[in-house]
């Protein structure tokens, strides 16, 4: 070999060693700091755990009502969210209350960051409160019992806030959801808008092929796995427990993602994680007969929208009861509450759109592309779109007609109509739904019925088998030591104790941790190794992905087969060949009552003035577009400020309107043909009316097409000059003397 060649060879060779001696300093000041990131996860968790009442929390609060001072006392509270300095709070406007889920989590993460659900809803000028609760439940605790506390809780808001213009929006946060749901039914005069975000109310649904945590009681054998939990815990079930399987549906985050992201942005990403872990790592108990009645009543047993759950004292919980309307938010992106989850229970409760007009019910809902399910309530970016966009216009959806709904969200920009009425960075719109755009998403079979009651039944056997032979025996061999012990033990706690300061081995990684940051030298964006490193990491994201996925196939096809037998159905008594329907049908009371509200609207078809007039003719011609824009709403705003008569309440607005459009939807000819004789004497008076409708409706969109085919019917009913006033707007297409009002 010449001399010459071998120079050449040693740039390479020399320029290898030195990325990876650079790479092996980076990787080694990484992997203290890492360590000692985990340090500081272990110590935090401890000091959580000190706590009387840990929350994460981002703002002060003040405490309103102790729950474990009440005649049924629980281990929830009320407090009333201080805003910060910066943020101007509106006493008049409604307030907002956020219900954090107690599933295996302590409280705090719908305000967890200054850009939340509680955050935005300050920042539109709400005033703010907080359902939370403590670590440990109160002896005899239900579910029943924490619905009536809450009751109590928005009952003590309301009369805060007397001068109000609504009742409070209630938010309740994935398992939080279907409990507001549950008070809302039995107490509806008590809310206003009610969001559900992530909120599971129809257990069974779901596609094949995705979201197979809902197979899980099938596979367990049902709920006595959670009766022999909760007795191994001496009458306590241990939110761990929740907290794992959570963890288990995602074993590539779990095991390597999360703690990677850290290891390999160890300068960046240490404080977000540790932020983020407070919260994961705060588990709580529950008692046995609330977690039992979580699995049997509704995870098992898909009780809620069907009807069958009932109070102690006899009352039954009916979804179709609520008054105020229901926002639900939910993620194509989130495998613990899937849309249909989310969605379905819409579908077992109403036959049609019709059928949820007749309950006086508003329904909106959107659905989220990508997000996961902590997504929903703890991103940034979804706090500043869709949370946003809700408390900021979450009059326009108390006062929309009833109906099904979907909430859209467009970016405003340069070339927005009417940019100025537009609050924030993003164009919310309510667009008219039916049923099958439900349907669509995709939902369970008559097969796929028949699979879950059976499994319901098979859970209803083993649990009164377990209960018969095994729980009495367990009952008088557990000891509240032994159980406090073995919650002590559990995986997830340990793995954070293991790390923490207590461990003598990590007690020297304090100092080191001080000494590499001091002396930290970052690995060059280019280095190879690190190249290696990032395809190493996918590599076992991968796989991880890969087992998981074999797994909830082969979980599913379990469940398929064997739920499916027709030998398994016979045993437990479900017909092989029956077609079941979870549908609630109208109950005769409901009806009756329905058919004297018909006749009363149908009488009062002439009665009103001015006001009832234009309500009616704006809720005909906007009806055409098929979708109601925030817009319009500030611009229906604008028009109430400056109406000279007697000032509505939000509440009575509301009222006005739901009467005009029931009117309109009953017989709409003989209600427009009332309007002439509803209208005064007054020219201009009629003219300034007609011209507040076509501000209104101007405000989203240009009038044309058969908006402006309706509108120039109204003007005519107004009796004004129709092109006249419409060339008053730019926002107008030139008229089509062909096209005719429907």
């Amino acid at each position: 070999m010449s001399t010459d060649t071998a120079t050449s060879a040693g740039g390479p060779i020399s320029g290898l060693v030195a990325s990876a001696v650079e790479y092996m300093v980076d990787a080694g000041q990484r992997s203290v700091l890492f360590l000692d990131v985990m340090r500081q996860r272990g110590d935090q968790y401890r000091e959580h755990l000190a706590q009387t009442a840990p929350h994460v929390l981002q703002y002060s609060a003040e405490l309103i009502i102790d729950g474990r001072k009440l005649d049924e006392p629980v281990n929830y509270a009320l407090v009333r969210i201080i805003p910060p300095k910066d943020v101007e709070i509106d006493l008049d406007r409604r307030p907002f209350i956020v219900v954090d889920p107690r599933a295996g989590h302590g409280p705090g993460i719908g305000g967890f960051k200054a850009d939340s659900e509680i955050g935005v809803a300050m920042k539109a000028g709400h005033p703010c409160y907080f359902i939370g609760f403590l670590p440990e439940p109160m002896p005899g605790q239900t579910i029943e019992r924490i619905a009536r506390a809450e009751a109590v809780f928005i009952e003590q808001v309301i009369s805060r806030h007397p001068q109000a213009d609504g009742k409070p929006c209630v938010i309740g946060n994935c398992q939080a959801g279907w409990a507001v749901m549950i008070l809302a039914s039995l107490r509806p005069e008590l809310f206003g808008p009610v969001i559900i975000a992530g909120a599971p109310l129809a257990y069974w649904a779901g596609v094949h092929g995705k979201y197979p945590m809902r197979y899980s009681g099938g596979l367990l054998g049902g709920s006595w796995l959670t009766a022999l939990t909760s007795d191994l815990g001496a009458g306590k079930f241990d939110g761990a427990w929740l907290v794992q399987n959570f963890e288990s549906q995602n074993p590539s985050n779990t095991l390597w993602t999360k703690q990677y992201n850290v290891y390999s942005k160890v300068d960046t990403e240490a404080e977000r994680y540790l932020e983020f872990e407070r919260w994961w790592g705060g588990h709580v108990n529950l008692n046995a007969e609330e977690i039992q009645f979580i699995v049997d009543e509704l995870f098992v047993g898909n009780n809620l929208a069907a009807g069958r759950i009932q109070m102690s004292d006899g009352q039954m919980v009916d979804l179709r009861n609520i008054r105020s309307p229901i926002l639900v938010f939910c993620s194509k992106g989130d495998n613990i509450t899937p849309p249909q989850q989310a969605l379905d229970w819409i579908l077992d409760l109403y036959a049609d759109v019709d059928e949820i007009r007749t309950y006086g019910q508003t329904i909106v809902y959107t659905v989220h592309e990508s997000v996961g399910h902590l997504g929903i309530f703890v991103s940034g970016g979804i706090a500043k779109k869709e949370h946003a966009e809700f408390s900021s216009n979450i009059d326009l959806i108390d006062v929309l007609p009833p109906g099904l709904y979907e909430a859209t969200f467009e970016a405003k920009g340069d070339d927005t109509t009417s940019a100025d009425m537009v609050v924030g960075q993003w164009v919310m719109r309510c667009e008219a739904r039916t049923l099958d755009d439900i349907r669509a998403m995709g939902g369970n079979s008559p097969e796929d019925e028949r699979r879950f009651a059976a499994a319901k039944r098979v859970s209803e056997i083993n649990l009164a088998a377990y209960q018969k032979f095994l729980q009495p025996l367990i009952k008088r061999l557990v000891t509240p030591q032994m159980a406090e012990s073995m919650r002590n033990l559990h995986p997830l706690r340990m793995q954070y104790e293991a790390f923490s300061s207590l461990n003598p081995f990590m007690s020297a990684i304090k100092s080191l941790a001080e000494r590499a940051t001091e002396e930290r030298k970052p690995v060059s964006t280019d280095n190879p190794f690190m190249a290696f490193q990032e395809q190493f990491s996918k590599q076992i994201v991968h796989a991880l992905d890969s087992w998981r996925d074999s797994q909830e196939a082969l979980s599913e096809a379990i469940f398929l087969a064997v739920y499916g037998s027709p030998a398994i159905q016979a045993a437990v008594g479900i017909d092989p060949q029956s077609v079941p329907s979870r549908r609630q049908e109208m109950s005769a009371k409901h009806r009756q009552m329905l058919e004297a509200r018909i006749a009363e609207l149908k009488s009062r078809i002439g009665e009103g003035g001015l006001r009832e007039a234009a309500l009616r003719g704006l809720l005909y011609v906007g009806s055409a577009r098929g979708m109601v824009d925030e817009r319009s709403l500030e611009a229906l705003r604008n028009v109430r400020r400056n109406d000279k008569g007697a000032r509505l309440t939000l509440s009575e607005f509301k009222t006005l309107v739901r009467e005009q459009f029931f009117m309109l939807l009953l017989d709409r000819e003989n209600a427009l043909a009332a309007i002439p004789k509803m209208l005064p004497d007054n020219a201009d008076a009629r003219r300034a009316a007609f011209a507040a409708i076509r501000d209104v409706l101007s405000a989203s969109a240009a009038i044309s097409g058969e908006v402006a085919s309706r509108l120039r019917r109204v003007a005519e009913l107004f009796g004004v000059d129709a092109t006249e006033m419409l060339e008053r707007t730019s926002n107008v297409a030139p008229f089509d003397p062909k096209a005719k009002a429907s």
